[in-house]
Order: structure tokens, then C-alpha cells, then sequence
């Protein structure tokens, strides 16, 4: 992860953040560091060789000039050599720490616990890890690459100055407090605007993925105007924050332009009265103001580089709010390996609840044998996706113990325990790539391998008739297939790694009767010689489980045969009588 820091907010506190990511590329630093050196070290020699040439023009002194120019092309020619290596140099390292923060990030990302990722939007999440760790990345490549320079710079020129009339020197940087203090308040106030037009850029992107994918819906209801005016309003609330930012940049410009304006005016003032006093000559002043106009250009990149710094302080505390969000629990240094697996399970006295104060599940006790077949039904709320998540250990209970063949699941580990088990949703999402890949799903398998797991989910017929058959692609959200064929998809995905335990949850209940029946023939081959876990709301499809579990507010009410729950005239078949289905035995 991002190395944490105790450091107080602000720039120290940014700098102790990154600097443990910079580390693996100290050699790479360290050598564009020398070169910086060598550039920095051109601008006095610059400054007094300007002093020298300017009089020598002034005079007519061909030779002294021509000398003086070819020794100041040498100090270039050297000083762009330095720069060269600079630039590449430590280019590289800020790129490279870039791309590891976002690395890292996305692996933070994806060991989120479910709660947290809930109360994040995609659009947000999408934001913070493109846009703003994007922006993360260019504040360290400009502060490796030329803020460090450019104060290096200024610090070198400033000492020239002050070495050759230190008076004069002194009268200079009476403007570089007010210039600190301005540039510093423009900062606080840049970062406030930026975060407001970051926290806005990112409600919008919530509004456009919530409007992409729902825009057949609004179609349906006319309500295009409605969501017309949400979109019109988060934009206008975007560039209103935007534009905050951009005139405070625009303000700054000008008002930090005119002091610099100001004290150059006011040292060739204080300048011509030390000459005419005899204690500075034509070419010392002349050096004296070519170094003055070098620092020009660092301090112009300090107060750009420093604004960017603010907008950029936005965005590295967007990206450290998902560190502080939960992430799932590691596996005990006690876990062990979960061998062979039967299917047995075995829930004793759970209790859990996802606030600790309402339980969703309550002395609940579950046994379940190898190859059984059992169908957790029940109201919305009773509990029946919480049970999968602790089957799953994405959650672990508050009280009691969740068994799998005489093992608790906390003692295992979590990576092999979701090997021997697989889910099939009721909506199922597959990345682009092709069909062979959303099958694999990232696991080593072979070709035979998926045509086999593909034939067991009754996929197969449909994936052969493709033009490019299991090298077809998958479009976004698999969009070029219908819902059963993405449904037979994600069974065969399931099955390939030959689980033990297969929990489907509503896997039929979002297609029409024809697609239906190809993905219950597929289920049924699935199911052979496993056990089995399914959720149903729809009754008609859990009549043949082995037994029937019915859940009501996280406790089980009742548990049997479809047959001898009916003749007990009890809570299922009340609610196979809101189904309409045949009540007799």
C-alpha cells in the first residue's frame, strides 16, 4: 500500500507519503540529481559572464566579446548536456512511481470488505484512480523534474547575488516575503477550490454511469428531461468549481508579475545610486541584473509547480480515503491448508449482524451432507445472500461457527477455501476478452478443459456457432450475447475449477422460459455430484432440492421436502399459495 505517514497535513506530510516509493530508484535519482547540480551551477557563471559581455559590447571590446560569448556558448552547450540527462533521468522514476501508486491502490481496491465498496460510487472510485492518481503522478514527475531544479536554482542565483553586493541583495529580497506569503494563501485557497471542483467532477461521473446504464429505463418512462436537467445541473456545478480554481490562478498571475515588475525596477533605482556612490561598477551591476532576471523563471515555476502541488494535495487525499476505508481480514498466521474436500456443512449457533447492533442472522444451525441439495427460501432481508458471504468468508460471524467438512472457515485459508467453492449469480459479469478467457477467468486451463466445463453448462452449442467459436470476443458487459447464453457463460466459469460447493443465487430468475430451460439443463449437469446451495424466490424452480430451508428474519422457520413442507401447513406453503403454486402433496 501507499506508505502511511504520521506526519502533520501538507507538504511534509505529502513528501513522507511518496518518498517510500522513490526509494526502489535511488541509483536512477541520484544520477539525474548530479546533473541537476551541473545545470544549476551554469546560471551564476551565466550571470557573470552576462556582467563581463554587456560592458565589452557597450566599449567596442571585439575580442573580449567574442571570448566571452564562446566561453557562455561552452557554459550552454554543458548546461543543456546536464539538463538532457536530468530530464531523462528522473523522468523515469516519477512515471514508475505513478504507475505503482495505481497498482497499489487497485490492489487496495480489491480487498475492500463489500461494506465499504457499497457506500462507494463507481463513477468516484473510477475518477480516483484515472484523474486523480494521474495528477498524483505528474505533481512527483514536475517536483523531481523541475521544481527541484527551480529551487535549486534561486538558491544558487541568490547567493550569487549576494556574494556580488550583498546590500543590494538584501534591499532585493525585502519583496520575496510578501511574494512567499501571497503564493502561499493563493495555495490554501487553490486547494480548497480544487478539492470542490475534484468532488464535483466525481458526482458527475457517478451521474454518467448511473445515466449509461439506465438510459434504456428513462427512455421507457419519457423522462430524458428530468435526467436532461440532473446532467445540466452537476455540469453547471462543475464548472462553477472549476472556473473558482482557474480565477484564483488567473488572479495570482498578474499580482505576483507586478511585485517581480516592481523589485527589478526598484534594485536598477538602488542600483544607479550605488554606482554613483562608487561602491558598484557598470559590470558588477550588470551581472547583478542578468542573475536578477534569472530568477524569473524559477520563481514563476515555483508558484506554477506550487499551485499544481495544491491540486495535486486534493487528489493524493482523495486516493488515501480508500486506504482508511475496511479491507477483508487477512488469513490467521495459524491458517492452514484446506486438502480434499467432501462438501459437508455445518453452521452452529450463528449470530451476525453488519453493524453489530441489528442481527440479520440469529442461532442459526445448518447441517448440510456431501451432494445434498438445498434451497435457502424466504422474504427479502431474512438472510439467505448473507449465508453465501459467510460461506464465501466475506464476512465472518459475530458468534458461532461455519464449518466445511469438520473445518472452521476462519482457521483456512481464504484463497484455496474460494477455490473449492464457486457462485453463480443471478446477474453474472464478464470482462471483455474472449470467450475461452471469461471461462478461464484468469485460472491455468487448458482447451480441453474449457470446452469440458463449457459442454457441462450446456454452453457449448452456442459458443461453437460463433464465427471464431471459443475466440469469439465478449463487447463491454458482454452485450453481443443474450442474458442465458452470459448465464451458461458464468456456469461454465464455475464449474471449470471442479468446485465441491456451488451456491447459486437466483440464477434463472432474470430470463424468459426458453433461455430458462438451456440454463436449468446446464445447472442440473453442474450440480451432479456436488453440493449444492441455492437461493430462489421463484418456488417453481427449488421443488426437487433434497430439503428446503425457509429463512424469516435471519432465524429458520422451517426446513423439509417441498412435499412434506406443504402437508405441514406452514410458512412455505403459504407463500407457494402467493405463487400460485399446486398445493397438493
Amino acid at each position: 500500500m501507499i506508505p502511511s505517514s504520521q506526519s502533520g497535513p501538507g507538504l511534509l506530510s505529502s513528501v513522507a507519503r511518496i518518498w517510500p516509493l522513490l526509494r526502489p530508484h535511488r541509483r536512477r535519482l541520484w544520477g539525474g540529481g548530479a546533473c541537476v547540480v551541473v545545470t544549476v551551477a551554469c546560471w551564476p557563471l551565466l550571470a557573470l559572464l552576462a556582467g563581463r559581455l554587456i560592458p565589452a559590447i557597450g566599449a567596442g571590446d571585439l575580442a573580449t566579446s567574442l571570448r566571452t560569448i564562446l566561453l557562455a556558448l561552452l557554459v550552454f552547450l554543458v548546461q543543456k548536456l546536464a539538463q538532457f540527462g536530468q530530464d531523462t533521468l528522473l523522468a523515469d522514476p516519477a512515471l514508475r512511481v505513478s504507475q505503482t501508486l495505481r497498482q497499489q491502490l487497485f490492489a487496495r481496491l480489491q480487498q475492500l470488505r463489500f461494506s465499504a465498496l457499497d457506500s462507494l460510487s463507481a463513477g468516484d472510485l473510477t475518477y480516483r484512480l484515472t484523474e486523480d492518481a494521474d495528477r498524483v503522478g505528474e505533481v512527483i514527475y514536475k517536483t523531481i523534474h523541475d521544481t527541484l531544479p527551480s529551487g535549486l536554482q534561486l538558491l544558487a542565483v541568490l547567493a550569487t547575488m549576494l556574494w556580488l553586493d550583498w546590500p543590494l541583495a538584501l534591499a532585493t529580497l525585502l519583496l520575496a516575503p510578501v511574494i512567499a506569503l501571497l503564493v502561499s494563501g493563493f495555495g490554501a485557497r487553490v486547494l480548497a477550490a480544487a478539492d470542490r471542483s475534484q468532488r464535483q467532477v466525481s458526482e458527475l461521473a457517478g451521474l454518467l454511469a448511473e445515466a449509461i446504464a439506465g438510459l434504456p429505463l428513462v427512455r421507457a418512462y419519457a423522462a430524458e428531461p428530468w435526467l436532461q436537467q440532473r446532467f445540466n445541473h452537476e455540469v453547471e456545478q462543475h464548472r462553477s468549481a472549476r472556473y473558482r480554481t482557474l480565477r484564483l490562478l488567473a488572479l495570482q498571475h498578474p499580482v505576483v508579475g507586478f511585485l517581480e515588475a516592481l523589485g527589478i525596477l526598484a534594485v536598477l533605482l538602488v542600483g544607479a545610486w550605488r554606482i554613483q556612490s562608487g561602491q558598484l561598477d557598470g559590470q558588477g551591476l550588470s551581472s547583478y541584473v542578468a542573475a536578477l532576471l534569472m530568477l524569473i523563471d524559477p520563481i514563476a515555476h515555483l508558484t506554477t509547480n506550487f499551485n499544481e502541488f495544491q491540486q495535486g494535495q486534493a487528489s493524493l487525499q482523495r486516493l488515501r480515503a480508500i486506504e482508511a476505508e475496511p479491507v477483508e481480514p487477512p488469513d490467521r498466521p495459524t491458517a492452514r491448508p484446506l486438502g480434499p474436500v467432501q462438501g459437508a456443512l455445518q453452521l452452529e449457533g450463528i449470530h451476525f449482524g453488519y453493524d453489530h447492533h441489528a442481527a440479520v442472522l440469529a442461532d442459526l444451525n445448518l447441517a448440510v451432507e456431501p451432494g445434498q441439495v438445498v434451497a435457502l427460501v424466504g422474504p427479502s432481508g431474512a438472510g439467505k445472500s448473507t449465508l453465501f458471504s459467510l460461506l464465501l468468508r466475506f464476512n465472518t460471524p459475530q458468534q458461532g461457527r461455519v464449518l466445511l467438512d469438520g473445518q472452521n472457515l476462519v482457521d483456512l485459508r481464504a484463497r484455496e477455501l474460494r477455490h473449492a467453492i464457486a457462485l453463480v449469480p443471478q446477474q453474472s459479469p464478464v470482462f471483455s476478452g474472449t470467450i475461452a478467457e471469461a471461462i478461464a477467468f484468469g485460472r491455468p486451463a487448458s482447451p480441453e478443459q474449457i470446452r469440458t466445463a463449457a459442454r457441462v453448462a450446456n454452453a457449448d452449442g452456442f459458443i461453437e456457432a460463433l464465427p471464431h467459436g471459443y475466440g469469439s470476443r465478449l463487447e463491454e458487459r458482454g452485450r453481443n450475447l443474450s442474458g442465458g447464453q452470459l448465464q451458461r457463460l458464468a456456469i461454465a466459469r464455475a464449474v471449470l475449477g471442479n468446485p465441491a460447493l456451488l451456491l447459486l443465487d437466483e440464477a434463472t430468475s432474470a430470463l424468459d422460459a426458453e433461455a430458462e430451460e438451456a440454463v436449468q439443463r446446464g445447472l442440473e449437469q453442474a450440480m451432479a455430484g456436488r453440493t449444492v446451495l441455492v437461493i430462489a424466490h421463484r418456488l417453481a424452480t427449488v421443488q426437487r432440492a433434497d430439503r428446503i430451508v425457509v429463512l424469516e428474519a435471519g432465524r429458520i422457520v422451517e426446513q423439509g421436502s417441498h412435499n412434506q413442507l406443504l402437508a405441514s401447513a406452514g410458512r412455505y406453503r403459504d407463500l407457494c399459495r402467493r405463487q400460485f403454486i399446486d398445493l397438493t402433496p
